[in-house]
């Protein structure tokens, strides 16, 4: 996988054979950053970062400065490796669930989570990361086709993968 736009563009995000996750899609990474403009700034939040490709894709953008939130030693490990590459020194790697992370976090510009298609906890979820939104901040939840019970202001599919927005007006 590689950064698609910015000033880290071409460069190559590693992976590794069998993760326990699931990068999202180039023509997915591309609308959502053609969606959410200039990130000049902005604070990110990238929850079940798996590959940190979102996270690292905003700071590619501007974004700064970035948190990357994932349960997984390994996938962590991988990371920390991969922002190693970028030179930046405003990426903050914390092992831990993303769902009790939500819970007690700082506010953000914009949360991105990618939790597992089969999830039942998504709707708590939702509600807990609005309130961890800056005002005008933006949530969004990639996520197999769905309608969740808080009612989002965008909805963008691509195939079986679904992009759904919610803002803290």
């Amino acid at each position: 996988m590689q950064i698609q736009a910015g000033l880290y563009k071409g460069r190559r995000v590693k992976t590794v054979k069998n993760a326990p996750y699931r990068p999202t899609a180039s023509t997915v990474r591309k609308s959502l950053f053609d969606i959410l403009g200039n990130l000049k700034g902005k604070c990110v939040l990238d929850l079940f970062a798996g590959s940190g490709i979102v996270g690292f894709e905003a700071a590619s953008r501007g974004a700064s400065p970035i948190t990357f939130v994932e349960s997984s030693m390994r996938v962590n490990s991988l990371l920390k490796i991969n922002g190693s590459l970028f030179k930046q020194t405003d990426f903050k790697y914390i092992k831990q669930d993303a769902t009790r992370f939500i819970t007690k976090c700082g506010d953000y510009d914009i949360i991105f989570a990618d939790p597992p298609y089969d999830s039942d906890f998504v709707d708590k979820f939702i509600s807990d990361a609005i309130q961890h939104l800056n005002k005008d901040g933006i949530l969004i939840l990639e996520s197999s086709i769905k309608e969740y019970s808080i009612s989002p202001y965008r909805i963008k599919e691509y195939g079986d993968t679904q992009l759904t927005f919610w803002r803290n007006e």
